[in-house]
């Protein structure tokens, strides 16, 4: 595991300044990365409940220690629009 955003990029993406180091990397950015990145994309994106469940789902993936944040994103997008509903507004059915 690597102790720094930086070292986890260079192991994954290379390092233009110098050879890429060797790790075993999976390519996927550690679970608080990726929620501080819905985070950012939902402060830009606020009424955007496709997003909000996209997070929530990216999210339950990770334990439940997670489950908190999810579970208040879906309650958001549900506030938004239902789920199931189409996005024109009609209600499914």
């Amino acid at each position: 595991m690597h102790t720094t955003l930086t070292e986890h990029a260079r192991c994954v993406w290379g390092d233009e300044y110098g050879p890429t180091p060797e790790c075993e990397a999976h390519g996927l950015l550690p679970v608080w990365v990726r929620n501080l990145a819905y985070r950012l994309i939902l402060l830009q994106r606020p009424h955007d409940p496709a997003m909000m469940r996209e997070a929530a789902l990216n999210l339950e993936a990770h334990g439940p220690s997670w489950d908190d944040i999810a579970e208040d994103l879906r309650a958001r997008a549900d506030a938004l629009a239902p789920a199931g509903a189409k996005p024109w507004g009609h209600a499914p059915g």
